[in-house]
């Protein structure tokens, strides 16, 4: 046999490529292999990206730059299950970056992701196109692509996914998904909550927190509640919040309880059940401060809602809160003050809170935490409205002066509730009382300064509440608060503004008061404001009201009526009717004005200038003069006004105060006065010593004489007369009687109603302008008066001598007077029935009295 020849190799194919091995030490290289079309280099590129980007987040950043997530992006598609696989694991990963989410975002990779959630994609794919996802959930405009895509399904279903990783990442993403309220309605029919109530049961913590952190954004709708309560999802919460080794989730756990506890029907089925019992135990008992305090806000959530409220209260929640406040935490204290505030709506549960709880309440006034005092303040105010017996039991606690501090606070809520309690305890006289000792009146100037609306609108009603008697308005106008208070008139603020007149109109009844809110415009102020048809209010007609009782001659010529109560004094004067909107002219300027054919003004000064100099003011005369000159504004007050007391006696026993007097003239007296007699022997001792050469007495100091206005001796002696003739008469009407008669008789005497018109009293008022030259007349000097001169002078009697009496103008010249009168009915006491007003006829038949809207009547003021 031959021998064997070996059979050579055949060469390889000269067009095929030998196989390379390539080893890179570069990411720049790697990113460049993404571009090759072999799978193997494609996934061996990939692996090390993944494993490069994972080491920090500047890795990311240099791959970025590389120009890497656009090939990345377009590989999570790749035919190649492995391929797609660490592509999604790059865009896991890389998603951490805010930079590369803005990249994503623009190349569009959500529905890439979407589709890597297919059930035949591997575990891997799903956790990391997941875990992609959460990433990107955390910008609106990737949420909405998601809800716009259907996309919330496919995630929803990997809550049963059998990885971990992928339950955390899928319930992350709904987690975040559902912050936006369209996604939660999506969520809730895709039948999401009965799959996140079983993660509750995870083995895994973090699984449990990211499902309890969905269903309390979840439960915040109605929709939800009802699946859950459908589902027993409350039967679950208890039972972790039972678990003392699953205490990291109870805050998360309670936080769902509090929302699902806005259902009426969930609480009741929680009373019936025994779990709000169980739930008030737990908060109450548990060592957490967050616990307790999430707990609380749930409570003052719920109890909103009245039918809650009284379950609440069935179950003794007020205990359970006023134990809460022993609690060291200030957000324990807060919380549970917020829930008594709500609580303290039921009045069942005021009474507890009054027994036990409002003296650890007002104890916590004093606390530094603002939170703290600012919610104590809270629950006070809530506490003392509508219920007096916590008003009392707040100062019994001595609550009072830590309540007054707070009106200095610098923020506007504690401000604004202690003013509320400080209301609230004003309406028992006692509480008032004691307040206005500890300098209430003062602390109220502060916050009258405030910007804050709500500060201005309380503190204005605080001022009403308290300037109730002399002392107190004193305390304020000495504090400067009458100021910022006319300032309020006008402001902005519907409310302010209300309340500030009211504020006015209670300080108005002080006389000296009432001037200093004259001299700070509050008068023009008011006006201006009773002219708008949007900004006035009944307020300020009452604030305008309460001044113009200080200012008669100007309440007389607007509105035409003097009430029971005004007094006419020294220094009135009528000047006639006068538009609402015009300006009276003081009368010191009216008397500088030179004569004129307008109708005269009538002016009321009985005083005796001698009379006026020989006394010597008291401290609060003399505080009275100078407060009431108001001669250099434009309105002057009337005179002193006395405060409805009767007068019985002479008016030179009385010795009135002249308001319209300059304080100089009614201490000094006039020039021409003699000396009294101590002031001649303190001249002569003067005298002494300077004869002898001892001493040099200095030249005296001429003190300039203001104006004063010019007096009525003929109405002094017409008040004379009358006290001397009319004050012994035993009966009211046997006085009206007379006093009619007698102002008749000085003016001229009846007057036949047919004859009227001859009766020429308006030539004689020329007459007497041109003696006097002078437009301002003395009512003493008129001695052929018509009806307002007539009515007039009664007035100016009748309030002397103790009669009640109005002046009420009417029109073409009219004016009348009325008095109430008792008749033989009610002197016999055989009824209880008002008594009978009457028009005092002065003119045609002087001493008859014609009932009130009687045609007789209607005839004197009309006819």
């Amino acid at each position: 046999m031959g021998k064997k020849i070996k059979k050579e190799a055949e060469p390889p194919p000269k067009d095929v490529f030998d196989p390379l091995s390539i080893e890179s030490k570069k990411a720049a290289t790697a990113v460049l292999m993404l571009q090759s079309p072999e799978e193997e280099i494609l996934i061996k590129s990939c692996e090390a990206l993944y494993k490069f980007a994972q080491k920090g987040d500047e890795n990311k950043v240099t791959l970025l730059g590389l120009g890497a997530m656009e090939s990345i992006a377009k590989l999570i598609s790749h035919e190649d299950k492995v391929v797609r696989r660490n592509a999604t694991m790059v865009c896991g990963v890389m998603a951490a970056n805010n930079d590369v989410r803005k990249l994503l975002r623009k190349l569009d990779i959500i529905p890439s992701l979407i589709a890597r959630l297919a059930p035949e994609e591997e575990i891997v794919i799903h956790e990391f196109a997941t875990l992609c996802l959460s990433y990107m959930a955390n910008e609106y405009t990737s949420k909405d692509q998601i809800f716009e895509l259907n996309c919330l399904e496919s995630i929803i279903r990997l809550f049963s996914s059998n990885d971990p990783d992928v339950k955390k990442n899928a319930v992350e993403c709904i987690y975040l998904l559902v912050q936006d309220f369209q996604n939660r309605s999506a969520v809730c029919d895709l039948n999401a909550i009965p799959p996140l109530l079983e993660l509750l049961k995870s083995e895994y913590p973090i699984i449990q927190l990211l499902a309890l952190k969905t269903l309390s954004t979840l439960s915040c709708e109605e929709e939800a509640r009802i699946i859950m309560q459908e589902k027993q999802a409350l039967d679950h919460l208890l039972k972790i919040l039972e678990a003392k080794e699953l205490n990291d989730l109870h805050v998360e756990a309670l936080l769902v309880i509090a929302n699902c506890l806005d259902d009426v029907e969930t609480v009741q089925a929680l009373q019936q059940s025994g779990g709000l019992k169980r739930i008030l135990t737990f908060a109450e008992s548990s060592p957490l401060p967050d616990i307790q305090k999430n707990a609380a806000k749930a409570m003052a959530k719920a109890a909103r809602n009245d039918e809650i409220r009284r379950f609440f209260h069935e179950q003794e929640a007020e205990t359970s809160l006023v134990k809460m406040l022993a609690n060291e935490n200030d957000g324990v204290k807060a919380a549970a003050l917020l829930a008594i505030s709500v609580m303290c709506e039921n009045m069942a549960s005021k009474e507890i809170l009054n027994r036990n709880g409002i003296s650890q309440i007002v104890a916590l006034l004093n606390r530094e935490n603002d939170g703290v005092k600012e919610a104590a303040a809270f629950a006070l105010a809530n506490l003392t409205t509508a219920y007096p017996n916590n008003a009392r039991a707040v100062a019994e606690a001595d609550g009072v002066n830590a309540l007054i501090n707070l009106l200095s606070d610098k923020k506007e809520d504690p401000v604004t509730n202690a003013c509320t309690v400080l209301i609230n305890m004003a309406t028992q006289e006692p509480l008032r009382s004691i307040i206005q000792t500890h300098g209430v009146m003062h602390a109220l100037v502060e916050p009258l300064r405030s910007a804050n609306n709500m500060v201005l609108s309380k503190a204005t009603l605080t001022v009403a509440a308290f300037a109730c008697d002399g002392d107190s308005r004193t305390e304020f106008r000495n504090a400067g608060g009458l100021e910022p208070l006319v300032k309020l008139l006008s402001s902005n603020h519907d409310e302010v503004r209300r309340n500030a007149c009211w504020a006015l109109a209670v300080c108005a009844n002080d006389e000296l008061t009432a001037v200093e809110l004259c001299k700070l415009g509050a008068l023009d102020i008011l006006q201006d404001l009773n002219l708008s048809t949007s900004r006035g209010n009944h307020f300020s007609e009452l604030a305008y009201d309460k001044l113009l009782d200080n200012n008669l001659s100007l309440k007389y010529s607007q509105k035409g009526c003097l009430s029971y109560n005004n007094l006419i004094n020294d220094g009135f004067y009528d000047h006639g009717r006068i538009k609402p909107e015009a300006k009276l002219l003081s009368l010191e300027e009216l008397c500088k004005q030179p004569l004129n054919q307008n109708r005269a003004i009538i002016i009321v000064n009985s005083r005796c200038p001698e009379l006026a100099s020989a006394v010597s003011p008291t401290p609060d005369e003399e505080k009275r003069e100078s407060s009431s000159d108001l001669s250099q504004s434009s309105r002057s007050l009337s005179a002193s006004k006395e405060k409805g007391r009767a007068t019985t006696s002479s008016p030179v026993e009385e010795k009135p105060v002249s308001a319209g007097r300059s304080p100089s003239l009614s201490r000094g007296g006039s020039k021409d006065k003699p000396p009294s007699r101590g002031r001649v022997k303190g001249k002569k001792e003067e005298e002494k010593p300077r004869e002898e050469g001892e001493v040099k007495v200095p030249e005296p100091v001429v003190m300039k004489q203001e104006w004063s206005p010019p007096y009525d001796e003929e109405l002094s002696n017409y008040i004379m007369e009358a006290s001397k003739t009319i004050l012994p008469l035993t009966s009211v009407k046997e006085r009206v009687v007379a006093l009619a008669q007698f102002v008749a008789e000085k003016m001229g005497g009846p007057i036949d109603k047919d004859r009227l018109h001859e009766f020429n009293w308006e030539l004689h008022m020329s007459d007497l302008k041109i003696q006097t030259q002078s437009n301002v007349i003395q009512i003493g000097k008129i001695k052929k008066g018509t009806f307002y001169h007539r009515a007039l002078l009664f007035k100016v009697i009748a309030d002397r001598i103790g009669i009640g009496c109005c002046l009420i103008r009417g029109d073409y010249g009219r004016a009348w007077n009325e008095v109430r009168l008792l008749d033989a009915a009610h002197q016999e006491g055989t009824r209880m029935s008002p008594p009978t007003t009457y028009i005092v006829d002065l003119m045609f038949h002087p001493g008859s009295l014609l009932k009130d809207n009687s045609a007789e009547a209607d005839r004197y003021k009309y006819i």
